[in-house]
């Protein structure tokens, strides 16, 4: 199987479990991977439940493709690899309960989880801009030179990775977050966050595992 075949099989992977889990909905959401000088996208109006690695479409960096239509998202995702050269990977999704915080402007970053500090990175949101707009995807590239995971307010959340399989376990990891910050709210919201020691001491273990960059220089 040639690289491409397989980044294709594994776009396609990622697109079932997306919508197997419940973070996407219709032709929700979108997937892209960095290949050289070219990314493998989702393609517009595809069910990801669905999608097939045929179907994926080819593009150059500038998001122009070789055949098919590439996601309306596709300015997002370039924007995101112009920032990155680190970033072989991305996921847009609309998770429902981080979306709902994205929405209602909870912060997703406060240090709860011992695991997510030091898999998923910082969260930071992005003001609303509408979507596959150029103003989205100017917005979504200052925001991921600094972070791993973005929330979309009113829209959904973008997550980065060295590869595709990366990039959904971040997703997956944001919106098991996002639930226990909901419960912890419905609990009276009084749960104390980790200690400051313990998170910097977490985000180093995740850097050592090559789950966070290292932003110490």
């Amino acid at each position: 199987m040639t690289d491409e075949a397989r980044l294709r099989a594994d776009i396609a992977e990622v697109g079932r479990r997306l919508y197997a889990r419940g973070l996407v909905a219709g032709a929700e959401g979108n997937v892209s991977v960095r290949l050289g000088e070219r990314l493998l996208m989702t393609p517009a109006g595809v069910c990801k439940g669905y999608l097939t690695a045929e179907q994926i479409v080819a593009t150059d960096l500038a998001g122009r493709p070789e055949n098919g239509r590439p996601s309306t998202e596709a300015p997002m995702h370039t924007a995101v690899y112009r920032q990155r050269s680190d970033v072989s990977a991305v996921v847009h999704a609309h998770p429902p309960t981080a979306t709902g915080c994205a929405v209602a402007g909870v912060r997703l970053d406060e240090p709860y989880l011992a695991e997510a500090v030091a898999t998923l990175g910082s969260v930071c949101i992005v003001p609303y801009r509408p979507p596959g707009s150029a103003e989205l995807a100017a917005s979504v590239a200052d925001a991921v030179a600094e972070a791993e995971t973005i929330l979309l307010a009113h829209h959904g959340a973008l997550t980065v990775g060295t590869d595709v399989f990366r990039a959904w376990e971040r997703m997956e990891t944001l919106e098991h977050v996002a639930r226990v910050r909901l419960v912890v709210r419905l609990l009276g919201g009084g749960a104390p966050p980790l200690p400051a020691d313990e998170v910097e001491r977490l985000i180093a273990q995740g850097v050592a595992a090559g789950y966070l960059p290292d932003r110490s220089n």
